[in-house]
């Protein structure tokens, strides 16, 4: 599978304009060569909520920019906010098969309130993250909007997908605000 190609299909649930890309440039980059911090963010098979929590040190809370029902499956596109300074530290794209969890998991996903990683967690979903790819992206206008950043300023992000029960039931596009 390449990663490339997984990212657009992730990023063509919610287009962008040709004139408002939402990066330039992407590109593969093996775990190794991620830069200290977002080595730090990225390259695990964790939750993205708990590991933003931890990196920021306090509780981060959704926002969903969109989110439709493709061919069955959920998607989302979405934020993730600093708790205390409600300052962006993630941007996400989620493509989820709902027919994998309980219909509570999916009602308390679909009410947008809490992030994805926290409504499994705590309804004790067996769960394990794969972690697919790290990504070296160039903010487009889209990117900067939304993790308020300068256009063409480059950050990180992966391709992870969450097994639940053994089966593939999330797919996801995380990207982390940059890191100094």
């Amino acid at each position: 599978m390449n990663p490339l190609i997984e990212l657009e299909k992730l990023a063509s649930l919610f287009p962008e304009t040709e004139y408002d890309p939402l990066y330039h440039q992407a590109r593969h980059v093996a775990r190794e060569a991620a830069p200290g911090p977002y080595h730090r963010m990225l390259v695990h098979e964790h939750h993205m909520t708990v590991t933003m929590e931890s990196y920021h040190d306090c509780a981060v809370e959704v926002e969903v920019i969109d989110s439709r029902f493709v061919d069955d499956l959920y998607c989302r596109k979405i934020l993730l906010r600093n708790e205390l300074t409600r300052e962006v530290v993630q941007f996400g794209i989620v493509r989820f098969n709902f027919s994998f969890v309980t219909d509570s998991v999916r009602q308390e996903i679909e009410s947008q309130k809490i992030p994805m990683g926290r409504v499994l967690i705590q309804h004790n979903v067996l769960r394990h993250i794969d972690l697919g790819a790290i990504i070296e992206l160039t903010a487009g206008p889209g990117l900067a909007h939304y993790l308020q950043m300068n256009e063409s300023e480059t950050t990180y992000g992966r391709m992870a997908t969450i097994f639940c029960d053994g089966r593939p039931a999330v797919d996801l596009f995380e990207v982390s605000s940059p890191l100094s």
